[in-house]
């Protein structure tokens, strides 16, 4: 199960061959500048090996995203979540900094918060975003999420929840 492709992206599943693309995107600082730190390439193997169990778990996770000509751009999709000690669908993206800025993570943010809706069915989604990371938050916005609550996450860190109930697909 994918996101529809958008005007200007589309979705498959990470693969071990995606390793130097991913380990390029989450070990850059500026990527990951509200993350504890960059992650090594190991770290990026182990990413992509957590969302391809959860393809298999629940047929979904985060997905590569290209543009249509083929062009990487990030990571976007849908992965469980605890806040609070209760599970919550999250979206979650990824863009490299040079792309940042151009909507990409809007339009696939829309596309994952349509599926969710659509196949997946749930009837809530959220997106949990370090405090200071404005964009992310404005992502959050534009796909019609509100600040819901301010949470901590297990190591203690804060972190801001935002969320939306979803009304299913036609």
């Amino acid at each position: 199960m994918l996101p529809a492709a958008t005007a200007r992206l589309c979705f498959r599943e990470m693969t071990e061959d995606d390793l130097d693309a991913m380990a390029a995107l989450l070990g850059d600082p500026a990527v990951m500048t509200y993350y504890s730190a960059p992650k090594t390439r190991e770290q990026a193997l182990a990413w992509i090996t957590w969302n391809q169990a959860n393809y298999a778990a629940h047929g979904y996770g985060l997905w590569l995203m290209r543009t249509r000509d083929g062009e990487f751009v990030g990571d976007c999709g849908l992965t469980w979540q605890r806040v609070g000690g209760t599970p919550m669908l999250e979206v979650g993206y990824h863009v490299r900094a040079a792309l940042q800025g151009r909507g990409y993570a809007t339009e696939a943010a829309a596309a994952c918060r349509d599926l969710a809706a659509g196949s997946i069915g749930v009837d809530s989604l959220a997106a949990i975003i370090h405090p200071q990371n404005v964009a992310s938050r404005r992502v959050a916005e534009k796909i019609g999420m509100a600040h819901r609550i301010d949470d901590r996450s297990p190591s203690g860190e804060l972190r801001t929840v935002m969320g939306m109930r979803l009304q299913p697909s036609p």
